[in-house]
């Protein structure tokens, strides 16, 4: 969830102070833009990974601060709820064995946090939407003890001045009020970030916005919510609607939302997204620094830019953009918040070369798909791929409406992720193994989500289970194969 903050309660004049640092800040970044200061050529990559927190009969347990203190190391954070904890993985180059890396400290992350989990009778999993969460636990006494989670809770509250209304309509509807934003922290994500060259901003952001209906179809993993089936990924609906700071009246005039696909391709480049977001949001948390940028600037130091940076952690793009600082050089980045978490390492990883290779890939081709699709064709596959998983079908250029996502995947676009991953020079070992896992899982058609949803079938129907308990195992059954390591496309649906 971002930076840290010291307290909750904020006046008029922090209002006013914080907005007119803001558009300061924004101003120096289009210096830094203009005069060519920020970073260059610097090919890298980042993995932030979500987990939810289960006890042995698979219900979420309110153990973080107790599991952060086992494992004592500032690669795992608090997340909004009790129940949740992330861990971050150190940017790397992206070239040669980085997806192995990556692979191999994601598993010893894992491994050691459940080492730990296990003292306390519980366990870490890796999913987007864990099936069992109850009311009970979506309620704001499971808040994180941290005063950042609080002034987002109380903030948005007060800026939509009535209860949330969860409503989806799937394979069954839910629709239940909330007062407080604890439902967004049902969500767990897989966010993968990639450093680009400020000129080379617009043409990745807008391939990362065309291929996020794609990447979802191969990856959902969140079909359950509060025991009912609902879309292939729930995750996607469930955080737009969870902290959504509008009315419905306000909606209807047209109010953008804080979790948002966008409404446009980028023209010029990063700078676009950051204006869009000083002009149509307000602050959920006006915290100021004591840096000055343009004096920063003037010194010849490197402005952090801290207002911009904690503005801008408060607006939920599914490709966000990215302002950091690293060595002293500024840089900036896209974050993909698309993919949930899990269903296992390797799963994340494959998804992981997936959307690099594709991202690559796609940049590379002429003309670009940008701009051969409409941003509303773009819009209308990310939400197909929501409800449908790989059942999906979608528009692509040159092929049409109504492709079976699988086909999409299978006959273009792997093959496309695969000449992007050659292009990085990512060793061929690791883009035949995980490539080769995308392709089974979308020809076996089980991804997370439809193994959840296949197994939950048979638990109902040949083993004969009650609904709450087929949920329950549903969940020792995930974590168990999830802890096995083997991708999820090869789980059975019977042990």
């Amino acid at each position: 969830m971002g930076r840290d903050i010291d307290r909750s309660e904020f006046t008029p004049e922090d209002r006013v102070r914080y907005r007119e640092k803001v558009k300061g800040n924004l101003g120096v970044l289009r210096r830094l833009i203009d005069v060519g200061k920020l970073e260059r050529d610097r090919r890298k990559m980042g993995v932030e990974l979500e987990t939810c927190l289960t006890d042995d009969q698979g219900n979420a347990a309110a153990i973080n601060a107790e599991l952060l203190d086992r494992i004592a190391s500032e690669e795992f954070q608090t997340e909004l709820a009790q129940y949740q904890i992330e861990f971050d993985l150190e940017p790397r180059w992206f070239h040669g064995d980085a997806l192995s890396q990556i692979e191999g400290e994601l598993r010893r992350s894992l491994d050691r946090a459940e080492e730990q989990a296990r003292t306390l009778d519980a366990h870490v999993m890796i999913v987007g939407i864990l099936p069992t969460l109850a009311d009970f636990n979506i309620t704001e006494q499971n808040l994180s003890a941290n005063e950042r989670y609080k002034a987002l809770n109380d903030e948005i509250l007060g800026m939509r001045g009535e209860d949330f209304v969860i409503h989806i309509e799937g394979e069954e509807t839910l629709r239940i009020t909330a007062n407080s934003i604890l439902f967004e922290a049902a969500c767990q994500a897989l966010q993968l970030h990639l450093q680009v060259n400020p000129e080379d901003f617009a043409a990745y952001w807008n391939v990362a916005q065309a291929l996020s209906g794609p990447l979802l179809a191969a990856g959902a993993n969140s079909p359950f919510l509060l025991g009912k089936q609902l879309h292939h990924e729930t995750r996607i609906a469930l955080f737009e609607q969870s902290i959504d700071t509008r009315t419905e009246e306000l909606a209807q005039q047209g109010v953008r939302p804080r979790v948002w696909f966008g409404e446009k391709w980028l023209s010029e480049g990063v700078f676009e997204l950051f204006d869009e977001n000083v002009r149509y949001f307000p602050a959920l948390l006006p915290v100021c620094d004591d840096e000055d940028p343009h004096e920063e600037l003037a010194a010849g130091r490197t402005p952090r830019l801290p207002e911009l940076s904690l503005h801008n952690g408060t607006i939920y793009r599914w490709n966000r953009p990215v302002y950091g600082v690293a060595d002293g050089r500024p840089h900036v980045r896209i974050e993909n918040r698309v993919l949930p978490s899990g269903p296992t390492v390797v799963d994340c990883v494959a998804n992981a070369a997936l959307f690099y290779g594709m991202l690559r890939g796609l940049c590379s081709q002429r003309p670009q798909v940008w701009q051969e699709m409409s941003y509303h064709a773009a819009t209308d596959n990310f939400f197909a791929a929501a409800r449908r998983g790989l059942d999906a079908t979608m528009f692509w250029p040159n092929i049409g409406e109504g492709v079976p996502v699988s086909e999409l995947l299978l006959r273009h676009l792997v093959p496309l992720a695969r000449r992007g991953l050659e292009e990085c020079e990512i060793d061929a070992g690791d883009i035949d193994r995980l490539l080769d896992i995308v392709c089974e899982r979308v020809v076996a058609r089980r991804n997370g989500a439809s193994w959840q949803i296949a197994a939950h079938r048979h638990l109902l129907g040949a083993e004969g289970a009650g609904a709450d308990e087929a949920l329950h195992e549903l969940v020792r059954r995930y974590q168990r194969h999830s802890q096995g390591g083997e991708p999820v496309h090869s789980w059975p649906l019977d042990t």
